[in-house]
């Protein structure tokens, strides 16, 4: 596939060990360094990163300060998405031979196992 992926990615649970929101401003953010290092690399591959979390928006600058500190690259990051699963739709162009949306579950605070980033790999186009 030559044409550049939009990957969105959860931050609480996935790029970052989960906390209660009430935790936020009073504890440290744990990295997941396995998914922060795959999703920077996409990042760095010209992929589209849009980073998704249930966090209300006025933890918008926190959560911006740790998304800085923990040296995690990103084009949007959108906020107040709702704790429930997340769904996404997208048309198939009928002529191309590949689906045009996909999904990768991670265990929580776990990182990317070796088949999720082989999936992701595939996806995207890296080796």
């Amino acid at each position: 596939m030559n044409k550049k992926c939009t990957i969105f990615c959860d931050i609480d649970g996935t790029l970052i060990k989960y906390r209660e929101f009430s935790t936020y401003k009073s504890s440290k953010a744990e990295p997941i360094n396995s998914a922060i290092k795959e999703t920077n690399r996409a990042f760095n591959n010209g992929h589209n990163i849009v980073l998704t979390t249930a966090r209300p928006e006025y933890l918008r600058f926190h959560t911006l300060l740790e998304l800085n500190k923990l040296n995690i690259q990103y084009h949007v990051l959108l906020m107040s998405i709702g704790r429930g699963p997340r769904i996404l739709i997208n048309d198939n162009n009928p002529s191309k031979n590949y689906d045009k949306a996909y999904a990768i579950n991670v265990e929580r605070d776990n990182g990317f196992s070796s088949d999720n980033i082989s999936k992701y790999n595939k996806i995207l186009g890296l080796k």
